[in-house]
């Protein structure tokens, strides 16, 4: 008679959803690994704190439902994370236990409970962007006589014209720079799309003094720090801010104001809305995967609401002369 086989352990159920499912089966992105990584990062350290027991212990039955559901209201209000990353957490713990539904069947009961946590709704607040003039001061704070602040304007003016994310414009590397004619950055988007995008003739040529300036492989990052390595996402929001402080000096509308990396992005969109570009055109510009996802940036302009405002013809109204009914009551129920 054949033993039954035993479940497999949490451990082994979780090292082979990253290594067999995500990595070898899904073929996932280093960018959604990583997430999916600090997520259960964060929770095995949540559950170690509140219980003090060992993870080497650790069960599937010990991260329940209502385990998890503690660790997402840890992270909004001891974390204060946003709703967002609330749900970016959650759905690496879905993606983990819906495989652990297929492994290991008798788990369903525990699976199911972890996969009824709905996505919490948030606010989806107007898209912040810079007018033309806030971005003109914006490129031309940075310092040029020094290394950090030539290679600052060159970064903004490439953000600008690209509208890239910021993940895009770190990884970028020398090759990925065409010049000629049609001067084109080659940028790895999200769920690793790849897109080219033309650069007005400006840009290429701040981009080819630049690489002049820092010769060195093809593989050679475009934008690089001190260390000759990759800026990181933090380290371009930080000298963002900087340029940002500077150029409120001379364009006062920035004082006070905050201005990330995506403010460029969608800086970017609006202007190419403004110009009458194509709201499909612009969701390709920006490797959007719908233009659903773009059809925010409408939303937020509301020189073009005014516009389409001004073409309708106000409608006339009649005046009527307010008197008072003498039945109070017969005036609130004719409301």
């Amino acid at each position: 008679m054949k033993s039954a086989t035993a479940s497999p352990t949490f451990a082994s159920l979780l090292q082979d959803f990253f290594c067999q499912w995500l990595m070898a089966q899904r073929n996932a992105s280093p960018r959604t690994i990583a997430s999916y990584r600090d997520s259960f990062r964060l929770l095995l350290r949540f559950v170690q704190e509140r219980h003090h027991g060992s993870l080497s212990t650790l069960t599937l039955a010990d991260l329940d439902a209502p385990i998890v559901l503690g660790f997402l209201d840890h992270l909004e209000r001891d974390r204060h994370n946003s709703v967002r990353s609330r749900n970016a957490r959650l759905a690496a713990f879905r993606s983990f236990y819906q495989y652990v539904a297929s492994r290991d069947p008798e788990r369903l009961p525990i699976v199911q409970r972890i996969l009824a946590i709905p996505k919490k709704r948030h606010d989806r607040p107007i898209l912040g962007f810079l007018q033309p003039e806030e971005m003109r001061a914006l490129q031309e704070a940075p310092e040029r006589s020094s290394w950090s602040g030539r290679r600052d304007h060159v970064l903004l003016a490439t953000m600008y014209n690209t509208g890239a994310r910021v993940s895009e414009i770190v990884s970028l590397k020398a090759s990925d720079f065409a010049a000629g004619p049609t001067a084109t950055l080659h940028l790895r988007g999200k769920g690793r799309k790849e897109r080219r995008v033309p650069i007005w003739k400006s840009t290429a040529r701040l981009l080819s003094r630049w690489l002049a300036e820092n010769p060195g492989s093809s593989d050679r990052p475009v934008f690089p720090n001190r260390d000759q390595q990759p800026l990181t996402r933090s380290g371009v929001a930080f000298r963002l801010r900087l340029a940002a402080q500077k150029a409120a000096d001379v364009c006062p509308s920035l004082r006070g104001r905050k201005v990330s990396p995506h403010t460029l992005r969608h800086t970017t969109a609006m202007h190419l809305l403004q110009a009458g570009v194509d709201i499909t055109v612009i969701a390709l510009w920006l490797g959007h995967e719908s233009p659903a996802t773009t059809h925010g940036y409408i939303e937020a302009d509301l020189e073009m609401k005014k516009r389409a405002l001004d073409k309708l013809v106000e409608p006339a109204r009649r005046k009527v002369r307010f008197t008072p009914s003498a039945d109070l009551l017969a005036f609130l129920d004719g409301l």
